[in-house]
């Protein structure tokens, strides 16, 4: 999920994860907008201009619980939680047309 929204702009990312199906579409979304408002409301930066620079998940801590087995057994549940990372930065948004083929640089995936 994180690689679909890395580089683009933070409003693109946003319509792209309201509209996956994948459960970690939600909180991705949370923590962009989260990182959008941070960055016009604490830098002064113009939310038209913000892209995802940086996007990552790192494994965060397991909880550990335990599930009765039969005859006095008990089987470990791990309970897996995560750290999402989003940096947001302001770019100039290239608008598309122009100069043909030659006017914007773009990246090729």
């Amino acid at each position: 999920m994180v690689e679909l929204i890395k580089g683009r702009p933070v409003a693109e990312a946003l319509s792209i994860l309201r509209f996956s199906p994948q459960a970690a579409a939600e909180p991705l979304a949370k923590v962009i907008a989260s990182a959008a408002a941070n960055a016009e409301n604490n830098f002064d930066m113009d939310p038209d201009t913000l892209v995802v620079a940086v996007a990552y998940v790192d494994e965060g801590p397991t909880l550990k619980r335990i599930r009765p087995r039969a005859q006095g057994r008990a089987y470990r549940i791990r309970k897996r939680t995560s750290h999402i990372t989003i940096e947001v930065e302001s770019r100039a948004v290239v608008k598309a047309g122009g100069r043909g083929g030659r006017g914007a640089k773009g990246r090729a995936r």
